[in-house]
C-alpha cells in the first residue's frame, strides 16, 4: 500500500504527458462555448399562458419573458428579475476566465498535480454555482412583500425538474450552456488519466 502511494506521488509530480497536454488545450473549446448558449431555462405554463412563459440564464445575464414574468412577480411581491437581484451572474465569466488561464498556465508548464488542482477548482466552481442557484430561487420565493397585492404561501421555485405553483406549471432544465461546462469538466477527467496513465508505466528497459 505504502508503494502504491509513493508511486502516486512521484506520478502526480511528473509532467503532464503530451498528449495530455493537446488534449487540455481542446477542452478549452467547450469552456469558452459556454458563453454561447443559455445555462439554464425557467418554463411556466398557466391557462392565461398556454405557450408557456421562458426565462433563459446565461453565464452573463438573463433573456427572454423578463417583462411578462417581472409583471407577474409584482403582483404576488416577488423580487423584479434585474441586474441588482442577480448580481451572482457578475463573477460567473470572471470565474470562467480564470479557470481558461489556468487551463493555459496547466498546458504550458503544469504537472498531473496542477490537474487536480484544476478539476478540484472546477467542482468547485460547479457545486457553489448550483448552491446559489439554488439559495437565489429560494429568495424569490420566500422573501415576499406582504403590501403585494395577492398573498401566497412562501414557495421554492424548481431547481431541476417540475413543479406546480399556483396556476402555474413550471420547469426547470439545464441547457446546452450547461452540457459545455459538463463535456469540459468530463474532459478534465480524461486528461487526468491519461497522464496519470503515462507516468506510471514502467520505462523500458535498456
Amino acid at each position: 500500500m505504502k508503494d502504491r502511494l509513493e508511486s502516486l506521488d512521484r506520478s502526480l509530480n511528473q509532467p503532464i504527458a503530451l498528449r495530455a497536454r493537446l488534449l487540455l488545450l481542446f477542452m478549452l473549446v467547450p469552456l469558452v462555448l459556454t458563453f454561447t448558449a443559455p445555462l439554464w431555462r425557467i418554463h411556466m405554463v398557466a391557462p392565461q399562458y398556454p405557450d408557456g412563459l421562458d426565462l433563459w440564464i446565461h453565464a452573463y445575464t438573463v433573456d427572454g419573458d423578463v417583462q411578462e414574468v417581472n409583471t407577474l412577480n409584482h403582483y404576488i411581491g416577488m423580487h423584479p428579475i434585474d441586474r441588482a437581484s442577480l448580481s451572482d451572474l457578475d463573477w460567473i465569466p470572471f470565474a470562467i476566465g480564470v479557470i481558461a488561464l489556468l487551463v493555459l498556465r496547466a498546458a504550458a508548464l503544469g504537472t498531473n498535480r496542477s490537474l487536480v488542482d484544476l478539476l478540484a477548482l472546477f467542482l468547485y466552481f460547479s457545486f457553489f454555482s448550483m448552491a446559489r442557484f439554488a439559495y437565489k430561487l429560494w429568495v424569490f420565493g420566500h422573501d415576499l412583500d406582504p403590501r403585494a397585492p395577492f398573498t401566497v404561501d412562501p414557495f421554492m421555485p424548481a431547481l431541476l425538474g417540475t413543479k406546480q405553483i399556483a396556476n402555474f406549471t413550471t420547469s426547470s432544465t439545464p441547457q446546452l450552456g450547461s452540457m459545455w461546462l459538463i463535456l469540459f469538466g468530463l474532459g478534465l477527467v480524461a486528461v487526468l488519466a491519461l497522464s496519470l496513465r503515462a507516468a506510471m508505466r514502467p520505462s523500458p528497459t535498456t
